[in-house]
């Protein structure tokens, strides 16, 4: 019979050990193999059985066994221990805590979805991996942050395939109190609730959940409450469900209601206020209108607040197009906000504003979400050095008239978290040779360039671990592909092939991660014929594992996994290549360190950053990319190849899929198969090897997430903190006033008059420009007249430019205008060019580009002024 109602009995632990209650609870067993192993040591049957959940451990432990360990003194030495690791881990003073220069007291960080662990599914792909990454390192790092999150009572969906290989989704419910989970409560022990106003006086309530992920909280939101309706509790039923009006409502109450639940925790605890708040992707970007509205209520009027919000704020953009943004109808927008719904104070229009594409080519009649982002963050970035000059493009149309690289957006390439991803065979071999301490330091919190001591390592152990790990993904393969050809309805009759899948002596190929098509996940099959053969090749086969998951909403994305699943299953190839469904954190941790190369064949330049190969490259996996995201950035020979790519304006893209996949069947074939397989005196691959022990040394330490938080500490939030102390409410004000002054009388702001000396056009010859500029109500103060200069190309578009500051010449002519001078050296030889502008300038800006005003000279004064020297 079915229940009508489940409710989760907790267990209750004998007195001594009640310190695995707070060991299972604070998410650092999930990265700690330390605490992996008290947790395998208390039953390792059903450690197994519960997939390595601790709580689901415990709730599963008969009360004989608790009493027996709780009498058990090795035992309860080996949990005393574990237990004030943790708490020196938690307390003692980290990489943070011996920095100088004004660093925020802490930071809040806004992200849809975070993967922390399985036992915890709140995630679906590399944004959410990235965010559960992020929090992990800062917690090894030291850096205060606060997450925030929603709770999703279904997570992201479970995958499987029906007998013809068509992807099936499955939303299994998730009960928080099985979860590491625990509510934050109010002092009288009551939930601690936020709430959002909603159209007609309606409520949307949410319970704040928390996951302790090492010293980080996590606050998750959670509108899964009795009080609510039923359209209000399936607000946070599954992520990335649902229509615009269900998304709209979710990224309000992450934003706004995030806001709230962090206030509420920080009164609570004690915590310290963020003084830097940073939004993970778009969808959070609500959270800098409900700071805006908490100004508000101290008195501060919208133009001054939007200033103090932006000074404290980081926008973190992960999409390489439009396509990938949240983008909602205006008028859904307008109905959420304003008399008798959200935020009664602040007129809708002004929120409206916020998201609306004003630029050439935008929708006015749409809410981007990004747009608000950017338009209330000082700083912002992209997630790889390619990708942030893809979004200065994709972007630029918010600062008419400055060229895409002075876009005031920068990168902050992505890292992994090592203690995360590195497999524990990897670990041990790294302890054995370098020392546990040493080995910990350098996964967890990184600060070299390169990993030397990597060269202590002997040849034939890395070898001997290569081939380890490889066997254990072909039984990780094995067990998997069983599974889920039995939910595809085989019986055992028809399975006992699957004991000769794949080879621990063979060739490895991964490929794993989302289907969007620009993945390509079927580019492989481009020529069957072809991949066969080297699937088969009797010298130097190979063998491919392939998993991935499609957007339940994606019927193309799931065509692409049917017809893979069906290329493997042919039984001429399934022994050499296989798909796995429900691709996962715990998938990932077997599959990343089992294979020998990672294949990863986007269309270029959209794949933001693509941290799958740092993963794999942790483990000694070589990489085979296309030059798109981090590889573009770190590629080189001795880290494994390049895919080249066909991306000219004249190929189409059937074509271009044509040229690189030949590209790939051919660098496997001739330069990735033959080093393989070649042998040395020794009998080992000494070439591949070499490769491995050179991707250790010098990638390894760059792909690192410590690597990445400390470079937004000291690249985004240290900055983004000084500002926002500077920005006290009168000093916003100013900003504000000034900026109102200066966009008002920018339309009469004009460069009159340009002239030089008369020089010789050598090298190493100084002109002297003097120009003459028109400022209407502004005053010097208010600006910065530049000369810009440098090799110009076929259209006459500068490049390589350089600038100078030309300074104010007395007092203003009788017409008004001002006079300015520089000195303008010629340093560089060839076709030379240079003009003169004029920008906004004042001590609180971030960017020169911030307004987003700029005035150069008409065609006319550039004609008579003579600026291109040929």
């Amino acid at each position: 019979m079915k229940a009508i109602r489940r409710i989760t009995v907790r267990p209750v632990l004998p007195e001594p050990l009640a310190p695995l209650h707070e060991l299972a609870r604070n998410l650092r067993w999930s990265w700690h193999t330390g605490t992996r192993d008290l947790f395998q040591a208390v039953d390792p049957g059903r450690w197994a059985a519960s997939d390595g959940d601790p709580v689901r451990l415990l709730g599963a432990v008969p009360h004989a066994r608790l009493a027996e360990l709780a009498a058990d003194e090795g035992f309860l030495r080996l949990l005393g221990e574990a237990a004030d690791d943790l708490r020196s881990y938690v307390e003692g003073d980290r990489w943070y805590q011996k920095q100088s220069g004004g660093l925020p007291a802490a930071v809040g960080y806004f992200s849809p979805e975070f993967g922390i662990t399985a036992a915890l599914p709140q995630y679906s792909g590399g944004l959410g991996i990235l965010a559960g990454d992020h929090l992990k390192a800062a917690s090894d790092l030291g850096v205060p942050l606060i997450g925030v999150g929603l709770l999703y009572r279904h997570g992201y969906f479970r995958q499987s395939l029906s007998r013809d290989g068509w992807q099936q989704e499955h939303y299994p419910v998730l009960d928080p109190h099985e979860l590491p989970l625990t509510p934050l409560r109010e002092p009288d022990g009551t939930d601690c609730r936020v709430a959002l106003a909603l159209p007609g006086g309606g409520r949307l309530l949410a319970r704040v959940w928390q996951a302790q992920v090492g010293r980080v909280p996590l606050l998750l939101l959670d509108s899964d409450v009795e009080e609510n309706g039923p359209g209000e509790r399936d607000v946070t039923d599954r992520l990335y469900g649902g229509g615009s009006e269900h998304r709209l409502l979710q990224e309000m109450l992450l934003g706004i209601g995030g806001v709230r639940a962090v206030r509420a925790y920080c009164r609570l605890t004690g915590h310290p206020e963020p003084e830097v708040f940073h939004t993970n992707e778009g969808h959070a970007g609500f959270l800098g209108v409900e700071r805006i509205h908490e100004l508000a209520g101290r008195g501060v009027d919208f133009d001054a607040a939007i200033e103090a919000v932006r000074a404290g704020t980081v926008f973190t953009t992960h999409t390489p197009v439009p396509a990938g943004i949240d983008r909602f109808d205006r008028e859904l927008v307008a109905r959420r906000f304003g008399p008798g719904a959200e935020l009664p104070g602040i007129d809708p229009a002004r929120i409206l504003g916020l998201g609306t594409e004003t630029y050439a080519g935008g929708d006015p009649n749409v809410f981007n979400m990004a747009v608000m982002g950017l338009r209330l963050a000082q700083r912002a970035n992209g997630v790889s050095t390619l990708h942030g000059r893809v979004s200065r493009e994709m972007f630029s149309g918010l600062w008419p008239g400055f060229d895409p690289e002075e876009v005031p957006i920068t990168s902050v390439t992505n890292g992994v978290h090592a203690p995360t991803w590195v497999a524990p065979e990897v670990l041990r071999l790294g302890t054995r040779h370098l020392g546990e301490q040493r080995t910990l330091e350098a996964l967890a919190v990184g600060g070299s360039d390169r990993w030397d001591a990597v060269a202590e390592i002997a040849d034939r152990d890395i070898w001997e671990l290569r081939r380890e790990l490889r066997g254990r993904l072909v039984d990780e393969v094995r067990e998997r592909l069983a599974a889920s050809w039995r939910q595809r309805g085989a019986g055992a009759a028809e399975l006992g092939w699957i004991d000769g899948v794949l080879d621990p002596d063979v060739l490895t190929i991964g490929f794993a991660r989302r289907v969007p098509s620009y993945k390509r996940l079927t580019l492989m099959l481009r020529d069957p014929d072809r991949l066969r053969r080297l699937l088969l090749d009797p010298d130097r086969p190979v063998q491919i594992v392939v998993a991935g998951k499609a957007h339940p909403a994606d019927d193309g994305g799931k065509r692409l996994v049917q017809e893979l699943v069906r290329f493997t299953d042919d039984p001429r190839v399934r022994h050499r290549i296989v798909f796995l469904p429900d691709y996962g954190m715990a998938m990932a941790q077997k599959l990343y360190p089992g294979c020998d190369i990672w294949l990863n064949n986007p269309l270029r330049p959209l794949e933001a950053c693509g941290t799958s190969g740092m993963k794999a490259a942790l483990n000694g996996c070589l990489n085979l990319s296309v030059l798109d995201g981090w590889w573009d950035e770190w590629f080189t020979p001795d880290f494994g190849w390049a895919i080249p790519t066909a991306d000219g304006t004249a190929t189409d893209e059937q074509r271009r899929d044509d040229l690189e996949a030949a590209a790939l069947y051919d660098l496997v074939e001739r330069r990735v198969a033959p080093r393989f397989y070649e042998r040395g005196p020794e009998g080992l691959p000494d070439r591949w090897i070499e490769m491995v022990r050179r991707t250790l040394t010098h990638l390894g330490p760059k792909v690192l997430a410590g690597r990445m938080v400390r470079e937004y500490v000291e690249k985004l939030y240290a900055p983004a903190a000084r500002s926002g102390r500077a920005l006290t409410p009168d000093a916003a004000r100013e900003l504000a006033r000034w900026k109102s002054k200066v966009r008002a009388s920018w339309p009469r702001v004009a460069v009159d008059h340009v002239e030089a000396s008369t020089a010789t056009a050598e090298l190493g010859a100084t002109l002297v420009l003097r120009v003459r500029v028109a400022l209407d109500e502004l005053g010097p103060e208010d600006v910065e007249v530049q000369a810009v200069a440098g090799r110009v190309d076929s259209g006459d578009r500068i490049t390589d430019a350089s600038t100078v500051s030309l300074k104010p010449v007395g007092g203003p002519d009788l017409d008004g205008r001002w006079a300015y001078e520089g000195p303008l050296s010629l340093d560089r030889t060839g076709p030379y060019g240079y003009t003169v502008r004029i920008l906004p300038a004042h001590r609180l800006l971030a960017s020169p580009a911030e307004t987003g005003l700029v005035t150069v000279p008409s065609e006319a004064t550039a004609e008579a002024a003579g600026v291109l020297m040929r």
